[in-house]
């Protein structure tokens, strides 16, 4: 994640360019047809920061670095997925985190919930012996 963080000011003034998706505080996401364009133009030489610059990006704004290291990852997705890989919403696919829930047999659902309960439970018992604590240590003062 970039360590630039956008004013509102910035904000609006990305969110005004046709380039652009969405806008946070930290994160510009670009267009499918923004990507494409760009990763031809870089493909037929021309480099990241005067494609940047030419499609309206203030490199003050958005960090000198960005245009390279955002060409960087567009060229690798073009590579493996083709112009199709930028109109694809593909983060979070093929990782092995937790299951959705609705892929969850009722056993497991349960399973999973009883150990939930069971977690909530020990946090309670702590903040409780916390708690205690702080009394005990309030009346010594």
């Amino acid at each position: 994640m970039s360590k630039i963080i956008f004013n509102e000011h910035q904000r609006r003034t990305l969110e005004a360019n046709p380039n652009v998706k969405t806008v946070s505080d930290r994160t510009i996401q670009y267009t499918p047809e923004f990507k494409v364009k760009a990763v031809n133009e870089n493909l037929q030489g021309k480099g990241p920061a005067q494609i940047f610059a030419e499609n309206g990006f203030d490199l003050t704004v958005i960090g000198s670095d960005k245009p390279k290291e955002t060409l960087k990852r567009w060229r690798k997705t073009f590579r493996l997925y083709g112009e199709k890989g930028f109109w694809e919403e593909r983060r979070g696919k093929g990782s092995t985190g937790r299951p959705s829930t609705q892929e969850l047999s009722a056993g497991k659902k349960l399973e999973k919930a009883e150990a939930r309960i069971k977690y909530l439970e020990a946090e309670n018992e702590l903040l409780k012996k916390l708690e205690a604590l702080e009394r005990q240590a309030k009346k010594r003062s």
